[in-house]
């Protein structure tokens, strides 16, 4: 197997502390947060992973607004769960941070009912997308749900031209998927079902895509 590179949040860790101002103003992160929530229709006693988790924000939002549900982050960057973990202490709130890379989690199969995750893929080259694809079908349960937040084709010339500025930082071979609107279609070749674009989403970066998708029993 090639040899995965990791890239961090911003690409570069010093950013790391940069990462929740920099969201919150080019993302308008409060909208795809609740609009990620809206579709969720988590119920008590679900376990939910929050893949690629960064800072630990919508890991926080989610276990206040369920207190029941069991809140699991993973993330590959040691720093910043870090600062993850200094949030969900000063909220006092019982969340589970843990180390790992997406293509190879630290979960038995079967182990989450939902899984969510937030401007992550486009950090990956199209065969990393499948490995994460992959391992998120393994420890999603059988018609477990999968909720994604990313970049998709832009809407119009002016969101593509916007949308340079994040392919020039995060780089041109990871962000070529997102740009030509080919995640839904990657998400469905992993075996996943009932793929639906939810909501776009325009940003000062370019057109947010919200995604959702029903695992299938595996044999």
């Amino acid at each position: 197997m090639e040899k995965q590179r990791y890239r961090h949040a911003l690409s570069y860790p010093w950013l790391n502390r940069l990462y929740d101002p920099v969201v919150s103003v080019t993302t308008r992160e409060r909208v795809f947060r609740e609009k990620l929530l809206e579709g969720a229709d988590l119920k008590p006693g679900d376990r939910v992973l929050d893949l690629a988790c960064g800072t630990g924000s919508f890991a926080a939002l989610l276990k206040k607004r369920y207190p029941t549900v069991k809140v699991v982050g993973l993330d590959g960057d040691s720093s910043i769960l870090e600062l993850a973990q200094t949030k969900i202490k000063a909220n006092r709130l019982d969340v589970q941070f843990d180390a790992g890379m997406s293509f190879a989690m630290p979960y038995g199969d079967d182990e989450f009912d939902v899984v969510f995750s937030s401007l992550f893929f486009h950090h990956l080259v199209t065969n990393e997308k499948n490995l994460t694809l992959a391992e998120i079908r393994r420890v999603l349960k059988p018609a477990g749900v999968l909720h994604v937040c990313d970049w998709g084709r832009p809407s119009y010339w002016f969101s593509r031209l916007r949308f340079l500025g994040v392919r020039v930082l995060d780089g041109f071979d990871v962000t070529d998927d997102n740009l030509n609107g080919r995640l839904p279609t990657l998400i469905e070749g992993a075996g996943f079902k009932a793929v639906q674009v939810s909501n776009n989403i325009e940003t000062l970066l370019g057109t947010l895509q919200l995604i959702r998708a029903k695992n299938t029993q595996k044999t």
